[in-house]
């Protein structure tokens, strides 16, 4: 049997397996969200927990984010060719 080029490999099977790679991740998307809604859970088939049970409403807390503190500091910085330092806001 001969060895495979790269350049075979290349242009012969790399094409293949993408194709391939993405057939399958488009009908898993396609498939997914069916199939985790029909199935069950299995602590409901056994135990005696009811799924109601096991759902918690989500609440909302909303906050409102006060206004950043700034403070000044003291820095430097080049200024038409001279440095210059002073008090600026961050």
């Amino acid at each position: 049997m001969n060895a495979m080029s790269r350049r075979a490999m290349l242009t012969n099977v790399l094409p293949g397996a993408v194709v391939a790679i993405a057939g399958v991740g488009t009908i898993g998307w396609a498939v997914a969200p069916e199939v985790a809604d029909a199935m069950p859970l299995a602590l409901a088939k056994g135990n005696h927990v009811k799924v109601d049970d096991l759902v918690v409403k989500a609440q909302v807390v909303v906050v409102n984010p006060g206004r950043r503190r700034r403070r000044r500091r003291w820095v430097c910085w080049w200024h038409r060719g001279r440095r210059r330092c002073g008090w600026r806001w961050v």
